[in-house]
């Protein structure tokens, strides 16, 4: 099994690559359809990575990614299922793909605070006068009165 390369972003600047030795891939069955190969083939793909001994991590990536994931980990172990392909090449290239998206979401800073503006004397003017103009069209609608 190859390392798993995770491409530059947020909170990695230089991108990761998670040695193969970190990473557990076990295989099973896929359900669903599938052909004559279905009950013979492994084509399920579980990628396995514990965030608590991942040596590739800082001190801060470890606590950031451990609360982002909290849902999704049993213990400290964040696994990744795919059954989405017939073939196990294919589900193996989609696990990785998936570990790597997560684990760069996981471990990106939170975006900065917005800062509460308030609107314009513009602004509210033409919001103003775009709900006059929307009244008008929805006045224009009605029956006309009758009974001159």
């Amino acid at each position: 099994m190859d390392p798993l390369t995770i491409a530059p972003g947020p909170g990695l600047p230089r991108g990761l690559v998670i040695p193969a030795a970190e990473l557990r891939e076990r295989f099973a069955r896929s359900g669903g359809p599938g052909g004559q190969g279905v009950n013979t083939t492994d084509s399920k793909v579980q990628l396995s990575v514990d965030l608590a001994t991942l040596t590739v991590f800082s001190d801060a990536h470890r606590r950031r990614a451990l609360r982002n994931l909290a849902a999704r980990l049993d213990g400290t172990v964040l696994t990744v299922s795919v059954a989405a392909q017939r073939s196990q090449v294919r589900n193996r290239a989609e696990a990785r793909r998936r570990l790597g998206e997560l684990l760069r979401e996981a471990v990106a800073p939170p975006p900065p605070k917005r800062r509460p503006t308030r609107p314009t004397r513009a602004a509210l003017r033409r919001r103003k006068a775009a709900k006059q103009r929307r009244s008008e069209i929805k006045a224009n609608r009605r029956r006309p009165m009758s009974g001159f």
